[in-house]
């Protein structure tokens, strides 16, 4: 395939994680950060994250970092958005690249929740522009939620999805344009319940994030829900759920619980106090474990 020229906007740990998988697969990257301290580290990191996944560090060569959003985007083939997640920010940056790129470039964002109807709306040329929803981090986690608007083009969604199949990520096409897509509607339905279940009393969030790494969580990464449902039946699945959903916490917003805990300052590692407490070792070390057990699955997908 010819190699795209690509633009990622914003050189945080999304950005230059989207910019490492395509620098490592021969395609040139312009990256752009505001913030020249953010672009000075970039290239490192991006030779940081190769070397972790053992590819030649040199595909860092194939970055370009730029102060200037306009300088990035011209002539650009693809511009992945990934600036702060902040729906009128996002805007600004997408009136921008309209009239900073060709009209047959593909203009993505990362958002990881907003609809990109909205981040859209005003366009003159909305046909180009789909969501590009890479998971945190990109350079480990191969999935990507392709992410189809109602004005998208059916053009943009296939270009989309096999320049990302090119370099070995892994796209799926979210048909509905709705808030969170797939991934996060389902990844904080399971938290609402969780919360809900610590704030009853029923569990302490240590037991709760046991239950699930060691129950139902150990299997998720080779058996996923509906495939789970058909192999023990459905007629099963309907059984415990005639039971179950009726009791399923409802609540129509945030949970008080976790209003409460945010109100409180206790916002998780950061503050040694999210759900439970943390010590400094403890926070490194889970972090620590997460990277360890996601290397070695990147790994081995190159193999």
């Amino acid at each position: 395939m010819t190699k795209s020229h690509i633009a990622v906007l914003g050189a945080g740990r999304m950005g230059c994680g989207i910019a490492q998988v395509f620098c490592a697969a021969g395609h040139p990257v312009a990256l752009h950060d505001t913030s020249s301290e953010a672009l000075a580290k970039a290239p490192e990191t991006i030779r940081e994250y190769c070397r972790l996944l053992d590819v030649d560090p040199g595909a860092a060569a194939n970055l370009r970092c730029a102060r200037d959003l306009e300088d990035a985007a011209a002539g650009a083939d693809v511009v992945i958005e990934a600036v702060p997640e902040r729906r009128e920010q996002k805007r600004e940056v997408f009136a921008r690249l309209e009239a900073a790129t060709r009209r047959e470039a593909l203009l993505a964002t990362n958002t990881s929740a907003i609809p990109i109807g909205d981040i859209a709306a005003g366009l003159k040329t909305p046909e180009r522009v789909l969501g590009m929803h890479f998971w945190n981090p990109p350079h480990l986690v191969a999935l990507v939620e392709v992410v189809q608007a109602s004005r998208t083009g059916d053009d943009a969604v296939s270009r989309a999805m096999a320049l990302l199949e090119s370099i070995g990520m892994s796209p799926v096409h979210v048909r509905r344009d709705i808030p969170g897509f797939i991934g996060n509607r389902l990844q904080h339905a399971l938290k609402r319940e969780a919360i809900a279940l610590v704030a009853a009393g029923v569990c302490d969030a240590r037991t709760l994030d046991r239950v699930v790494k060691e129950g139902f969580g150990a299997r998720l990464a080779v058996l996923g829900p509906l495939e789970q449902s058909d192999l023990v039946g459905l007629d099963l699945t309907l059984a415990v759920h005639e039971v179950l959903i009726a009791d399923l916490d409802r609540s129509p917003g945030p949970h008080p619980y976790l209003r409460a805990k945010v109100a409180a300052g206790e916002t998780g590692m950061a503050k040694g106090m999210g759900f439970r407490s943390w010590t400094a070792r403890e926070a490194s070390e889970l972090e620590q474990r997460v990277d360890l057990h996601l290397v070695a699955a990147a790994r081995a997908r190159r193999k």
